[in-house]
């Protein structure tokens, strides 16, 4: 039976319940529109634990564009719904006052620093949107405590300062899950449900740019500049706007794209397709 919750308060009371009785539970954040990739870390979360929790805030302060907050899909019902299918045992929500008690208009919550994961990609081209990331998520794990939380690899960098924040915190013990795709290949997202049919075809070019890469490096292509210049070579088509295509090494994360030949590479791509930002990444090794 799924346990619906609209107060933080009483989401915080039912963790600490949870592991007075001795309970190991996991947690997986999310704004809602929930897709089979949430499902999936709901899932994982549900076979490693003895109880999980989710929660759904569609955070204002993640969004550069106020349209985009608004634009957001909501159907929260329908996300019960499933949610409910799959034996998650709680949901919570919350306003923004409930969340951030402190502040009596959002604009005057005290953003934390993401850190140096932020730097370079969604930290150029996003603005404030990995600050007010790690600000909620702090929020979050604050009421959830110590526990499990689940993370999908295709927010990369979002993965990166979360994993941070933890670190710093000292709790919760993060858990990164593979990147669930549709059959043709796209990146599950939220977003995928504003795409256009049209747009979706265009948009396919992002996963097949990340998987010439991946190819490439199998056949002993290593060189950054290389790699980088056949994901646009796939990415130059009508309508697709790319904001960036490039490669970090995962175990030395730099600001900027590194040069010459690598030992370990993730490939991340974000790029706009009919007025919606999609992002994607694979690791090539």
């Amino acid at each position: 039976m799924l346990e619906i919750l609209n107060d933080p308060a009483d989401a915080a009371a039912w963790c600490d319940a949870e592991r007075e009785a001795g309970r190991q539970f996991g947690f997986v954040p999310t704004m809602g529109a929930l897709h089979k990739g949430h499902l999936s870390l709901i899932e994982r979360s549900l076979a490693e634990n003895d109880s999980t929790c989710a929660s759904i805030f569609v955070n204002p302060l993640q969004f550069n564009k106020a349209a985009d907050y608004e634009s957001y899909p909501r159907d929260f019902e329908s996300d019960h719904d499933k949610l409910r299918s799959i034996g998650c045992n709680m949901v919570f929500s919350g306003t923004s006052q409930q969340i951030f008690p402190e502040a009596t208009r959002i604009e005057d919550v005290q953003m934390l620093d993401p850190g140096p994961y932020a730097r370079g990609l969604e930290g150029k081209y996003r603005g404030v949107h990995l600050t007010g990331v790690c600000t909620v998520v702090d929020r979050l794990f604050r009421i959830t405590g110590q526990c499990r939380a689940y993370f999908g690899l295709k927010d990369y960098q979002q993965l990166l300062v979360v994993s941070d924040l933890a670190a710093r915190l000292g709790y919760p013990e993060i858990v990164a899950c593979a990147t669930v795709r549709d059959d043709d290949g796209l990146a599950l997202s939220s977003r995928n449900l504003l795409l256009k049919p049209e747009h979706r075809q265009v948009a396919l070019g992002i996963s097949r740019a990340l998987n010439t890469a991946r190819m490439a490096w199998n056949s002993n292509e290593q060189d950054s500049e290389v790699l980088q210049h056949l994901m646009l070579k796939v990415l130059e088509l009508p309508g697709l706007e790319i904001d960036y295509a490039e490669l970090r090494d995962p175990e030395d994360w730099q600001e900027h794209s590194p040069k010459g030949k690598l030992k370990r590479a993730v490939a991340l791509i974000a790029a706009t397709v009919g007025g919606v930002r999609l992002i994607d990444n694979m690791r090539l090794d």
